[in-house]
């Protein structure tokens, strides 16, 4: 078919889409492909015309509001989509931000530090931004504001935070709106997590991702600094949202994808564009009972009428109440055979009991390869399959993995890695024993370690800051996660730049974990254990005199790791015929400005104008005060991991490329 279209008509249909393009947008995507087949090569003005719609829409497009989609617990959604297409889309101008969430106090989620515990955050910094004390018990359904570092995780944003499941009538529908109360959904637990929604129960950790974003580039243009990601309630509409907030509602409905008008869905998040960070004025209390919102400061607002939709809505809870009972039939059957499966396998295995217990224990999933397996995938362990001392790559069950050969005692390593689920802690997903050896084998990371990575000839990416940043603040959240969050609390005792992993979208986990104790149990190391070779540039001063252990040891650490990014250099490193410590060269040139720009890798100074590289010494310098804080010689002056991923976050937003 041919089409005759003047520039009169393109006008027209920009002053349209402007005003329709949610609607435009969801026909050509549902229909490109039908129309397509109808075109003729006479057609190529208009293919091209829309081609360029779809494609500025995808460039400069917000967010979309998921609307009741967010309900489903499939895998793919009616557009064929994956259950990630339920989280925001990574299409902000930094890969990383300051985030903030809306929860609604419930119990027992009704104090600071239970909050902060569900949802990885800074206990105080939920105190400040919500002028709040942290022994308060918080009214029911009083609203929390909550900062987190909101990330790229593939094509999509996610802040992450894990979840042990309490009951065995928890499902991943119940968690996703229930507990987190719809800042993660169904679809995406499915979609991050390895357990089958029927083999749920109590004790498995969930690693949770929840619904957050950073600012577009045409956002930030127009002055938005932060998305607060706001949970939708009965009543609420685009525009009662935007006045809490104090921001027009056209903005909002534009961050969203949304109309003024649009219906918005109760367990469905929305996007709040911000010029500056939020406050307590602007948080409220619901009081379903009296079916009213209360504002601080500000009247009361009543309503008697719901949205169009609560039909829908009720549906929904009656029907997802019905398959609730028959999957939780089909799950106690299931746990059952899965269990005595279990227990066989026990029984056939010849594996030391203290190593079964903490592997195939009731409460755990990790697997137990055969030796024959491991022998087959990495091809007799020849040399074209190594990746580096004892550790090899090999497929295994369809899945591609990093497999390590050990010739110690692997139980204690294996007890804590079936304890945490954050996605800046590698993941172990199987063991095996054969003879006096052990093998785990693990996530298969791409990039390798940060050490081979850094020191790649021919890497571009090694030429953006904003990558190095990322990587930075990856390490800083995991080992927030193991100070902080892990129960117990644990010291990695072992960070360096070897023992960060990097996968293919250039996100850091954190590895080797054979050295880690509890950090209940602070105290000197045992001697056997003091000195680990390789690790000599890494050694916090009081470990190195008194052998003591205690998280600053992996901050003092972490600092070495930070001057490694910047500098691209290694820990220990030849000058002048001799090894020198790379922080003690970095530390004695704090003062002179001359040589700042000496202290960076050459490779982030290409391709960058004048004016560029005076705003690039601003930025060493911040980042060198950040590692001299972090190798202070008092342990106690050291910052924690959460005032370093502040810091690292409050960087990261100047930075340009």
């Amino acid at each position: 078919m041919m089409f005759d279209f003047t520039l009169k008509d393109i006008l027209c249909f920009h002053l349209s889409y402007s005003a329709h393009k949610g609607m435009y947008l969801n026909f050509l995507s549902c229909h490109w492909m039908t129309l397509s087949k109808q075109l003729t090569m006479g057609d190529f003005p208009l293919i091209f015309f829309i081609s360029f719609i779809i494609l500025a829409s995808k460039v400069y497009a917000q967010q979309n509001y998921s609307g009741n989609t967010v309900m489903s617990c499939e895998g793919t959604n009616e557009t064929g989509t994956t259950s990630a297409s339920f989280l925001y889309s990574c299409n902000g101008e930094k890969f990383s931000c300051l985030s903030f969430l809306i929860f609604r106090s419930q119990s027992p989620y009704n104090s600071v530090s239970s909050i902060s515990k569900l949802l990885s955050s800074d206990p105080d910094e939920i105190v400040h931004i919500n002028n709040i004390s942290r022994s308060k018990i918080l009214d029911q359904n009083q609203e929390v504001i909550v900062p987190v570092n909101c990330s790229c995780s593939g094509q999509y944003y996610q802040a992450d935070t894990f979840y042990v499941i309490p009951s065995k009538y928890d499902t991943y529908f119940l968690i996703a709106t229930s507990t987190y109360q719809g800042l993660s959904t169904c679809s995406a637990l499915v979609h991050e997590n390895v357990y089958n929604a029927l083999d749920l129960f109590p004790g498995l950790n969930l690693r949770v991702p929840l619904r957050c974003a950073c600012p577009t580039r045409d956002q930030s243009r127009n002055g938005v600094k932060y998305l607060v990601t706001h949970l939708v309630t009965w009543g609420d509409n685009v525009s009662s949202i935007s006045t809490e907030f104090s921001v027009s509602s056209q903005s909002t409905a534009y961050a969203n994808g949304l109309s003024e008008n649009s219906v918005l869905y109760p367990f469905t998040t929305i996007l709040i564009p911000l010029p500056k960070e939020p406050s307590s004025s602007q948080t409220r209390t619901i009081k379903r009972e009296h079916t009213e919102i209360l504002y601080p400061s500000r009247h009361k607002i009543s309503y008697s009428s719901l949205f169009i939709g609560v039909g829908t809505g009720v549906s929904l809870a009656v029907l997802c109440f019905i398959l609730f009972i028959v999957l939780k039939h089909k799950k106690e059957n299931k746990r059952g055979e899965v269990l005595g499966n279990r227990r066989q396998g026990k029984q056939k295995r010849n594996l030391p009991e203290h190593v079964l217990e903490s592997i195939v224990g009731e409460d755990q999933m990790i697997k137990v390869y055969e030796f024959e397996e491991l022998v087959a995938a990495t091809e007799n362990f020849s040399s074209r399959k190594r990746l580096g001392n004892c550790v090899y790559k090999g497929v295994l069950r369809g899945k591609l993995m990093a497999i390590k050969e050990m010739r110690t005692d692997i139980s204690k390593e294996v007890k804590f890695l079936a304890k945490i689920n954050h996605f800046n802690l590698i993941s172990l997903t199987g063991v095996c024993k054969h003879h006096q050896l052990s093998y785990l084998v693990f996530e298969f990371m791409e990039n390798g370690s940060l050490k081979e990575w850094l020191f790649k000839d021919d890497n571009a990416e090694a030429q953006s800051w904003n990558s190095r940043i990322c990587i930075a603040l990856d390490i800083a959240d995991g080992l927030d996660y193991i100070h902080n969050f892990a129960a117990p609390a644990y010291v990695h005792n072992n960070i360096s730049s070897n023992s960060i992993l990097l996968n293919r979208h250039l996100r850091a986990k954190i590895s080797n974990f054979s050295l880690a104790r509890s950090a209940n149990n602070e105290g000197k190391e045992s001697s056997s254990m003091k000195f680990f070779e390789g690790n000599n540039g890494y050694l916090a001063p009081e470990y190195i005199e008194t052998s003591q252990v205690t998280p600053k040891i992996d901050i003092y650490a972490f600092g070495i790791v930070l001057l490694e990014i910047m500098t691209g250099k290694g820990a220990v490193f030849e000058q002048d015929g001799k090894e020198v410590l790379l922080s003690e060269t970095v530390l004695e040139s704090m003062d002179k400005e001359s040589k700042i720009q000496e202290l960076t890798d050459p490779r982030l100074q290409v391709k960058h104008p004048l004016g560029y590289i005076i705003q690039q010494t601003d930025l060493v310098l911040r980042l060198v005060k950040l590692c001299a804080a972090c190798l202070t010689m008092e342990p106690e002056r050291r910052p924690s991991a959460t005032e370093v991923i502040y810091t690292l976050i409050n960087i990261q937003s100047d930075v340009q490329t």
